[in-house]
């Protein structure tokens, strides 16, 4: 929207650009032209001793004439308008109004433009909190729910380390729900980061026990793009040196490491292998992570678009179940959390399947 009409109409300026006849102009030469036509019939009429009624009603019909012709032009446009604006009264933002006209209706085109943009635009915002919200929410609870059917069906004990992943779930998903109902930090990036350092190792390989879980908890599950029986993917960790630490915030890195390796499941073939490496940057506690699958990969025509909200991919012949394409928001989502550290994500080469690249600066240099 920023390169329609409105970003290049300044303040005052017409819309469309000069406006050389206002309705105003218009209207004042309506009724000097009815003059004109009166006066010249009235003095055709005293040289040719034409009778008064025939140049009045002769004149009368000129007249209504011109009327009908300015009226119309006047008119049409507004009825046009009034459309427009009764389908987006109803939640159709697709419509718009011509903007071909140099005058006041012109310009009230513009705004009624303007404003569908707007609330199109809003409406939009509005439908990926929500998908942002459903995708964000469901590895927590997906998580809490398998903790708590192995505890019911008699499959793990309710003893103090189960209770703890259980609150661990919970706990992580009070923060996402603070952090994604907060639509405004989130669209305007200005979500706080809490950074710390931490070892690499044991918070890799604890988000891949939870992934592991939640693609246990998932099995058999409907969801709105069919079910998805993903127990057969092997996670690997490959962490090199085992001592690696890292300088970021861990939850929103967690959300990256999350959505990355779902994704990956999604789009392995049966029995395939999801590898998640983990190197050190080139900068004191920065690093480089690894997500690699076995799947068809993406297309290089594709790889600037992998985290565009939405996007699907296009995969002719998907491998493995649930490998639809998702919603198309979990790549977007870790794009967005890299993005806060000011780190990069990206398609990188890869002989086999799908490479995503991440790295994350680390802790900034002191000058000294």
């Amino acid at each position: 929207m920023s390169d329609g009409p409105a970003a290049r109409r300044g303040p005052g300026e017409p819309w469309g650009g000069v406006r050389p006849f206002s309705i105003k102009t218009k209207l004042g030469a309506l009724v000097v032209i009815a003059v004109l036509i009166t006066t010249g019939l009235s003095m055709i009429a005293v040289r040719t001793q034409t009778e008064l009624r025939f140049i009045t009603v002769f004149s009368m019909i000129a007249t209504l004439l011109i009327t009908q012709f300015v009226a119309h032009s006047l008119t049409a446009p507004l009825d046009e308008m009034n459309t427009v604006a009764r389908s987006i009264s109803q939640g159709d933002y697709t419509r718009r109004v011509s903007e071909s006209r140099r005058d006041e209706l012109g310009d009230l085109a513009g705004t009624i433009n303007l404003m569908a943009d707007e609330l199109e635009a809003q409406d939009r915002q509005r439908k990926e909190l929500v998908a942002n919200v459903s995708h964000e929410l469901r590895t927590p609870i997906a998580g809490l729910r398998a903790v708590l059917e192995n505890v019911v069906d008699g499959i793990a004990e309710a003893d103090p380390e189960t209770m703890r992943t259980a609150l661990k779930q919970t706990e992580r998903l009070g923060r996402l729900v603070e952090t994604l109902l907060d639509l405004s930090r989130l669209d305007n990036g200005v979500v706080p980061l809490r950074m710390r350092r931490f070892e690499v190792w044991p918070y890799l390989s604890g988000v891949l026990k939870e992934a592991n879980m939640v693609a246990s908890a998932r099995a058999g599950m409907t969801s709105g793009s069919g079910s998805h029986t993903r127990t057969d993917v092997h996670l690997h960790l490959d962490v090199s040196p085992p001592e690696l630490t890292a300088h970021a915030d861990p939850e929103r890195i967690h959300q990256v490491v999350a959505n990355l390796i779902d994704n990956a499941i999604k789009h392995s073939p049966p029995h395939g292998r999801v590898t998640v490496k983990a190197r050190r940057g080139p900068h004191a506690e920065s690093l480089e992570l690894e997500v690699l699958d076995e799947g068809p990969g993406i297309p290089r025509s594709d790889w600037h678009r992998v985290f565009e909200r939405f996007n699907r991919g296009a995969v002719s012949r998907p491998h493995g179940p649930g490998s639809d394409g998702g919603t198309g928001l979990g790549l977007a989502i870790a794009r967005w959390a890299v993005d806060l550290h000011g780190g990069r994500i990206g398609v990188a080469e890869s002989d086999r399947g799908c490479r995503i690249l991440v790295t994350l600066p680390g802790q900034p240099s002191v000058p000294s």
